[in-house]
């Protein structure tokens, strides 16, 4: 037996908010200020933990205010400094279209510091960044010149399409800050700064439920560009899915779930893993990343939080999990990850019995551009990743609310386990449906 922790980080299930996609001009003006404060708080406990603001350069991560400095400047680059008749064209906008010289918020040579596209990754941790304060009033100064553009499209005669195109940006901006939030997020897990606001803890599940089955059917997947409110270029296009019938589990695994696999000696044995998966385990201990055990009179797992060891709550989802873990275990289970489109039907047309939004969960699924894709003006969001990456549904604990929506399509490395990812599973055969 393990004795479940007494966590503090309980909180109660989120539920989706469609500000992001749908809001009007109001709840994008409160939307976008509400994102800023918990940009600026977790900065905030950044600067407290690491007074020089320096971290270890990796692939995974970015220097913290390189990162503050980018979602100013991305906001910026396709709000203010973008030609207004480009930014009412919406998805249709001209990636190209020469930028605004002066605008606020915006100090020359800006492009040469934050821009992802210009800046690669290795570099930015030898840029000439300005200091953290100057930094902050940037980012005051061009959020206040957001909001008055933001104001300025109030105009209760807009037509559902006139006012999709002519927020699009704005809501572009809002959901590119709170990715990067999750992201700080979990980049402060892997490097051990505390963050004091329990709303992006993970919480406890009850045992599994009874696993749904559904039918054979043929899903239609897809997004018409035509659709009132906002949609990622990826969720674009047309598809037909023709599904067997399939059981899938009504939530993510615990682990209470996961845990055993990790007793029987599953990371020691190589016929769980796949070829990719066993290269991987090469060196790595035979634990998850961020658990350890210690002896006792029964097992103990503890796992790294807030930057220290806390007793594990086997409640909680199993989490910061890579795709071969994932694997491995489903191979030990004689089960299967659920393709990204098993998992959208069953989220959509069973949303009382299928819980989710406690973590990332890796699927089955490539990710790979719908039928009929077209990129939107932020060219680099999707297009240079149709390279086998898998992808993810759902949203985790460090997910903003509003960054919840059954479409959403995530896509990571198959190897990253610093991201708050887990998984659910599909029984292997199908079953035969009555009738």
């Amino acid at each position: 037996m393990h004795a479940p922790s007494v966590t503090a980080c309980a909180t109660p299930r989120r539920t989706p908010d469609l500000t992001g996609r749908q809001g009007d001009v109001r709840a994008l003006a409160a939307a976008l200020q509400d994102s800023r404060r918990d940009t600026l708080a977790t900065f905030a406990a950044y600067e407290q933990a690491l007074p020089d603001l320096q971290v270890p350069q990796a692939a995974h991560l970015n220097p913290p205010l390189w990162e503050l400095g980018h979602v100013g400047w991305f906001q910026n680059h396709w709000l203010a400094r973008q030609p207004p008749a480009q930014r009412w064209r919406g998805p249709r906008a001209d990636p190209f279209a020469p930028r605004l010289d002066r605008a606020p918020g915006h100090r020359a040579g800006d492009d040469a510091l934050y821009d992802s596209s210009r800046v690669a990754h290795a570099l930015r941790w030898g840029l000439p960044l300005p200091g953290a304060q100057a930094t902050l009033d940037q980012l005051a100064e061009g959020l206040a010149g957001t909001l008055a553009l933001l104001q300025a499209v109030d105009d209760p005669g807009l037509t559902d399409a006139a006012a999709t195109q002519a927020l699009y940006f704005f809501r572009l901006a809002l959901l590119h800050e709170d990715m990067h939030h999750e992201a700080a997020l979990y980049m402060a897990q892997d490097l051990g700064v505390p963050m004091p606001d329990v709303r992006w803890c993970a919480q406890p599940l009850p045992p599994p439920p009874a696993p749904l089955r559904l039918s054979p059917e043929v899903w239609h997947a897809g997004t018409s560009p035509a659709s009132p409110g906002f949609a990622f270029d990826n969720e674009c296009g047309a598809l037909a899915v023709a599904q067997e019938a399939f059981e899938i589990d009504a939530q993510v695994l615990r682990w209470a779930e996961f845990l055993p696999f990790v007793e029987a000696g599953g990371y020691e044995q190589p016929r769980w893993w796949s070829p990719q998966g066993r290269a991987w385990r090469q060196g790595r201990p035979g634990v998850p990343r961020y658990l350890r055990r210690e002896p006792g009179p029964g097992p103990q797992w503890w796992t790294w939080r807030q930057g220290a060891w806390a007793l594990l709550d086997l409640a909680e989802p199993a989490c910061h999990l890579t795709a071969h873990e994932a694997q491995a275990w489903c191979a030990w289970a004689g089960r299967r990850l659920p393709t990204e489109w098993e998992w959208e039907r069953a989220a959509l047309t069973q949303p009382e019995a299928f819980a989710w939004g406690e973590v990332w969960e890796w699927t089955a699924s490539a990710f790979t551009p719908l039928p009929g894709f077209e990129p939107h003006p932020y060219r680099d969001y999707s297009a240079p990743w149709f390279d086998g990456r898998l992808v993810l549904r759902g949203a985790s604990f460090m997910t903003q609310p509003r960054m919840r929506h059954p479409r959403y399509r995530n896509f990571f490395e198959v190897h990253r386990s610093d991201v708050p990812a887990g998984f659910r599973t599909c029984a292997v055969a199908g079953f035969r449906a009555e009738g």
